[in-house]
């Protein structure tokens, strides 16, 4: 069966993000910094973060489970189940291993796939791992499960506040309201040290903040260029910004979003392409003869272009932004998440759009692709989509730590990474019911978890 008749993709989705977290207002604040320079300057409103008792592994098992529940899945039905992160708890044992314990419990230990590893890109490649296998003849007819989980933390200083920690999980199979096309996908793939984890005895990234920019809008102009010839050999008409309603971007902060937003328009413009009209045309023209490395630098170049893109932006792009404002970085989950905010805020009107996905993780590796929607069918729809995930809740229900709780945090976290023989605080009171949460960690550093049940929850006093 081709992979047109199957329209192979996402069938249903569930976002996990910790209840912990610190508004960025706040934490400008505390670290003496000028007034707007997290909110404004990286265009992040707040930041979720891990307490001691959660971490990639409890927020894998909480999405898994509830997406299992909530959709009415049994768990034989899973037959492939794929893993993207880049926050190293084992050197050889995969987070996949440990989510096999919700599968076991129901017999099922027939169930392919690892996890994939590169800085945020790792979500994408589980993502088309599954797909791949949905559209192949490898398929038993089972549904394939991609998990994207992270905490990125940073140490004290200028990347701290592009922190932030998820989960998202989503079931793959045929006959999907977010279909993949197919033919519709580029990539770039290249050596950079722009982002990378060296110091294995530390969890902080070694970061280079001017060149992991530059090498993310360089491989976003790369892949955008092969999109566009790939659909023109496709469709055999030009691409522009106008031929799919929404872009989905990986988010480490706004601010990049909106730049590289910006960077497609000026692409149209180079391209000649139908979505730039005559008076953008006048104002872009001295930047024409600019080479591509001068073009990255261009300050003017980037607000020109980001005030002709404007309301371009507001229509494409704002509506996947909230969930990475409000809960900042989250690496493999960061792009799933910026969807899952344009199904929250318009699952009602997504039906028969295209939303063309950027997926970007340091080192470098990115890809561009595309999916189409439809409705879908009950539990299988864009509506029930929005439900489960319940966004607007999750968000409401979170808990405001102030900046030092939120720096001791990070200090406990620091001195336990890679630790053993410790058991946490047990504290799961601000945990919703059937959250998984990190109860200790052995002699010989294995690691257990808890299930939240509404009576089975001890605060740190032993009440």
């Amino acid at each position: 069966m081709s992979s047109q008749q199957k329209n192979a993709g996402i069938l249903a989705m569930e976002i996990y993000f910790p209840p912990n977290c610190v508004q960025q207002e706040a934490l400008e604040e505390h670290d003496g910094v000028s007034k707007g320079k997290y909110t404004i300057g990286l265009g992040q409103d707040c930041m979720a973060f891990c307490s001691e008792v959660e971490d990639v592994i409890s927020m894998s098992l909480t999405a898994v489970s509830s997406l299992l529940e909530k959709y009415g899945i049994d768990p034989k039905q899973i037959g492939r189940l794929e893993v993207g992160s880049e926050t190293v708890i084992d050197k050889s044992k995969s987070i996949k291993t440990f989510l096999m314990q919700i599968f076991e419990q129901s017999g099922n230990t027939d169930i392919e796939g690892v996890d994939s590893t590169n800085a945020c890109y790792g979500g994408t490649a589980a993502l088309f791992n599954c797909v791949n296998w949905v559209e192949s003849t490898s398929w038993d007819g089972r549904y394939g499960l991609v998990v994207c989980t992270d905490s990125a933390v940073y140490a004290e200083g200028p990347a701290r506040p592009t922190g932030g920690a998820a989960a998202i999980a989503m079931l793959i199979g045929p006959d999907a309201p977010i279909a993949f096309e197919s033919k519709l996908r580029a990539s770039h793939m290249s050596h950079a040290y722009d982002f990378y984890k060296p110091n294995l005895a530390s969890e902080y990234p070694v970061v280079d903040g001017k060149l992991s920019q530059t090498c993310y809008l360089m491989a976003l102009d790369s892949c955008y260029k092969r999109f566009c010839d790939k659909y023109e050999k496709s469709e055999s008409k030009q691409f522009s910004l106008k031929d799919a309603e929404y872009f989905v971007f990986h988010s480490p902060y706004n601010k990049l979003v909106q730049k590289s937003f910006s960077r497609l328009l000026f692409n149209d413009f180079v391209r000649g392409a139908s979505s730039i009209d005559e008076a953008a045309k006048e104002k872009l023209a001295p930047f024409s003869t600019l080479t591509g490395d001068e073009s990255y630098q261009s300050r003017d170049l980037e607000k020109v272009s980001q005030q002709l893109a404007k309301t371009l932006y507001d229509a494409k792009i704002q509506p996947t932004t909230l969930i990475p404002k409000q809960v900042g970085n989250m690496y493999t989950a960061s792009i799933y998440a910026a969807f899952a905010s344009l199904i929250h805020n318009k699952h009602s009107s997504l039906a028969g759009n295209r939303v063309v996905m950027f997926s970007y993780g340091s080192g470098l590796t990115a890809t561009m692709f595309s999916f189409r929607l439809s409705e879908g069918h009950h539990p299988f729809s864009l509506s029930n989509i929005a439900n489960v995930m319940n966004v607007s809740e999750k968000l409401k229900s979170r808990h405001e730590f102030p900046p030092a709780k939120f720096v001791e945090t990070l200090k406990l976290m620091e001195q336990r990474y890679g630790g053993k023989d410790f058991v946490t605080n047990k504290d799961c009171s601000l945990l919703a019911s059937g959250t998984y949460y990190l109860t200790e960690v052995d002699s010989k550093y294995r690691r257990f978890y808890n299930k939240k049940t509404d009576n089975s929850c001890r605060v740190a006093n032993g009440h």
